[in-house]
């Protein structure tokens, strides 16, 4: 897909970090974009900052979508193709994160991590791929993390294990789109410290999902937000990413390449060796 002008792209989680920045880059691309997100109040707010900045009205709409919902993304479908006609790029960008000691996480935790991870990005894919196969050109973007490479980040078990579902699930699909000539290519986006709310991200947690109250867990939390704030990649040069992969039908989008790089290393000579890697305590 080498022109963005009159295409349609559904982002979740698109009203705030990443999701909100594609919304944008497409946008400023001459696209259509659909923010997909399960808060009122941020897309109310997303869509009044496109706005602002002056972009048409009638080319971007809000839907609130909760991706554990096959439902609501059944409708997102519906509403996107009743607006615009077709939708040619999905990013499913949805994701959270909490975590603690693995004895400690309760099984409401590791539910509510793998329904938005995993399966909001599974839900995504067998609802919209039907779409997408009508469009001569079409592309979509599911939202890994560095996390799928480099495992073992102390208190965050669940998210590792979501991303690294994710890869899995989308490296087979991709292989299996390429086998029958589909017209829709795949990507993962793998980012590493980007400039976003996920340190936040219990904020939209269920009710029924206790807060990660460990001091371990909170001390790693500090330290990955300090490490944001200080090196993080701005979202913007996320999405500038993702729009120049989609171009050139890259799989793998790799914001810190040598972070993934040296996961994959690490995993290699885990497997040569037998011997696993030194842990890191939380917070360190």
């Amino acid at each position: 897909m080498s022109d963005f002008r009159n295409r349609t792209a559904v982002v979740t989680g698109g009203a705030s970090g990443i999701g909100f920045a594609l919304i944008e880059a497409f946008l400023e691309a001459g696209g259509n974009a659909v923010i997909a997100d399960i808060e009122d109040a941020a897309l109310d707010r997303a869509l009044a900052a496109l706005l602002e900045k002056g972009y048409p009205a009638e080319r971007v709409i809000g839907v609130r979508t909760d991706v554990r919902k096959v439902e609501d993304l059944e409708d997102l479908a519906k509403q996107t193709v009743e607006t615009f006609g077709a939708v040619h790029v999905l990013c499913n960008n949805a994701g959270v994160e909490t975590g603690g000691s693995f004895g400690q996480i309760p099984a409401a935790a590791w539910q509510w991590v793998m329904d938005v991870n995993f399966f909001g990005v599974l839900n995504g894919c067998r609802v919209f791929l039907p779409y997408l196969e009508q469009q001569d050109s079409a592309h979509i973007v599911n939202t890994a993390s560095v996390a799928a490479f480099a495992s073992g980040t102390a208190t965050m078990i669940p998210y590792c294990a979501s991303k690294m579902a994710i890869l899995g699930m989308s490296e087979s699909l991709e292989i299996e789109l390429r086998a029958r000539n589909s017209p829709v290519s795949l990507s993962v986006l793998a980012p590493g410290p980007v400039k976003t709310n996920m340190t936040n991200a219990e904020r939209n947690r269920p009710s029924d999902v206790p807060a990660a109250e460990e001091e371990a867990r909170k001390s790693e939390i500090a330290r990955l937000a300090k490490v944001t704030e200080e090196k993080g990649m701005e979202p913007s040069e996320v999405a500038r990413q993702v729009l120049e992969s989609i171009e050139q039908k890259n799989f793998f989008i790799l914001t810190h390449p040598e972070m993934a790089l040296q996961g994959v290393r690490t995993r290699l000579n885990w497997m040569e060796t037998g011997k696993a890697p030194e842990p890191r305590t939380a917070g360190t």
